[in-house]
């Protein structure tokens, strides 16, 4: 695989802060999206390039490592830990003095070589025996309405080249992350693949705004209704509802709905509430006769014959 430098990647020089890096991503992840660019190979290859230099250049610790060591960054321990054994063998006669169990019969030429046994790019030490090394993690976003996430199902997603299905539990909250194991790159010298994480967009929704598990909205009253009584039809997730209203409901009175809101994530049977607050319509194009009656309900009732 070829080298990608991640600073080139995100248009950011080495200089950038973190909060460089974290606007720079958002800006290109938002333009490569899979989702707005279905049918662009091209595209979703950078959203790819994308998440793994976000995934590196976010974390502090790994941007030191990459920093230090390039493409071969994730393998710094090793090296910094391989540099400390050269230099003890060195100051105690070289390779060819070092103690059983030690890399035995190297010279200084053969430095180079055991670097490239270590990290798998051939050559190998004499005798030695290549290290495994875990594969790098991917990061993903998707895209769900609140319908969606309130529901289990599957979706596949296309990533790294590679169609994975998924089950998505109900409840998903947006920003909430969940780890698919092994389903990121593949390891070095047979080592464990890495995961991938995938982080959940879920988009508001016109008619109800969510907290947790609780959902809530407003439903429209009319004067007379209010004034009076009767029954409202309200919208829930999934159906229709029709609430008892008391006489002399007044404007922004709330009214809880036990159960209809969001299902709670991984706990099943269990929901959140809808919570509807009332706003009372004012009748506006009011005939004379209309204002009359308005005009006697506020002086206490028409005038004494």
């Amino acid at each position: 695989m070829a080298f990608i430098d991640y600073y080139q990647v995100l248009g950011v020089d080495k200089k950038a802060t973190d909060k460089d890096i974290k606007n720079a991503y958002r800006k290109l992840a938002r333009k490569y999206h899979p989702d707005l660019n279905p049918n662009d190979a091209e595209a979703h290859k950078k959203f790819q390039q994308l998440n793994e230099a976000n995934e590196v250049l976010s974390d502090a610790d790994k941007r030191k490592k990459y920093d230090q060591y390039g493409e071969n960054w994730q393998h710094g321990a090793e090296y910094e830990q391989a540099g400390r054994q050269q230099q003890s063998r060195q100051q105690h006669g070289g390779f060819g003095g070092a103690p059983s169990g030690g890399f035995e019969g190297f010279g200084s030429d053969d430095f180079s070589d055991f670097f490239q046994s270590m990290f798998g790019g051939g050559g190998g030490a004499r005798g030695g025996r290549q290290s495994k090394y875990r594969g790098q993690d991917f990061n993903a976003e998707l895209k769900l309405g609140l319908k969606e996430a309130a529901e289990t199902h599957k979706q596949t997603l296309t990533v790294n080249g590679k169609n994975i299905r998924i089950t998505i539990p109900a409840g998903v909250e947006n920003g909430q992350n969940i780890k698919i194991a092994g389903h990121g790159g593949p390891g070095a010298n047979g080592g464990p693949a890495g995961d991938l994480f995938i982080t959940f967009l879920v988009a508001d929704d016109p008619r109800f705004k969510r907290v947790g598990s609780d959902l809530y909205c407003n439903a429209k009253l009319d004067i007379y209704t209010a004034v009076l009584g009767g029954e409202v039809t309200v919208d829930t997730l999934d159906s229709k509802v029709k609430i008892k209203v008391m006489p002399e409901t007044q404007n922004g009175t709330k009214v809880k709905l036990k159960g209809k809101g969001m299902p709670v994530y991984k706990k099943e049977g269990q929901f959140g509430d809808l919570y509807v607050t009332y706003d009372v319509q004012v009748p506006i194009n009011l005939t004379e006769k209309q204002k009359k009656l308005f005009e006697e309900i506020r002086d206490g009732g028409p005038p004494a014959p």
